[in-house]
């Protein structure tokens, strides 16, 4: 909360206002007036993996291949190039 705070201070904008302009947004919307998602995961970092680790990912992507849990190599193109 104290980063915002200072953000807020450099604008200029105190705290209950910048609320108070959010519940307007909100209203205005009809929603949140910002995308709300989970952060991406990071990618894995092979070289931090354990020998088990590695082969329990592996594994993970067999099964999922054998499922048929698969894509399209443009289509995972897409998905990466979209994402923020």
């Amino acid at each position: 909360m104290s980063e915002a705070e200072t953000v807020l201070g450099e604008l200029g904008i105190p705290m209950s206002n910048a609320i108070g302009m959010f519940l307007k947004q909100v209203a205005l919307q009809r929603g949140i007036p910002f995308e709300v998602k989970l952060p991406s995961p990071a990618p894995l970092a092979l070289a931090s993996l354990t020998k088990a680790q590695l082969d329990s990912a592996i594994q993970e992507g067999l099964d999922d291949i054998a499922a048929g849990r698969t894509a399209p190599p443009v289509e995972v193109e897409k998905r990466l190039r979209t994402k923020p």
